[in-house]
């Protein structure tokens, strides 16, 4: 297998290389979860302390599904926010994601990665260099280049932590 950071065929060279690098990363992602029984998808590591694996997926859609809408400029739709939301709860934590099987959460995840690229096909190399706010409150501004990117730095940072519940998991 030859790994390269090419977009598809129909987007600009540096946002078809951002793109790149998150499908990459949502493959990768893929491949970590593979074979998960539903209650290694559900354990939160020892002491029942951690985000479990569903959490961090479903956290990951989430927030890509915000960056889209976001890069796209609009605002993102009440059904999609009560379908994947909230992106914290009450006391400012993950949602608890109980007995939603993986395929579920991966196919979901799947559907935002489809409109990221539907989106990144829209986009021209100079579109990367418009600004968007986000956070909480929408307190931080970025560029889409920036937004992309993380996308992808995001998803590589929280399979670390699936990566260490898996090990935990086995251990157990």
């Amino acid at each position: 297998m030859l790994h390269d950071l090419q977009g598809e065929e129909n987007m600009s060279t540096i946002v078809g290389m951002l793109y790149g690098a998150v499908k990459e990363n949502s493959q990768r992602l893929k491949s970590i979860s593979e074979g998960m029984l539903q209650e290694e998808v559900d354990y939160k590591g020892p002491s029942n302390h951690y985000n479990s694996t569903a959490q961090l997926i479903q956290h990951l859609l989430y927030v890509d599904l915000n960056w889209v809408y976001r890069i796209k400029g609009q605002p993102l739709p009440q059904s999609l926010k009560d379908k994947y939301g909230p992106m914290i709860d009450d006391i400012n934590r993950l949602p608890m994601v109980k007995g939603i099987p993986l395929e579920t959460l991966m196919s979901n995840y799947e559907d935002v990665l489809n409109r990221l690229k539907e989106t990144c096909t829209q986009l021209t190399d100079a579109d990367l260099d418009n600004i968007v706010t986000f956070g909480h409150e929408n307190e931080k501004q970025a560029t889409i280049r920036w937004g992309l990117w993380h996308i992808a730095d995001h998803n590589r940072y929280h399979q670390a932590h699936i990566n260490q519940l898996r090990k935990w998991y086995s251990e157990k």
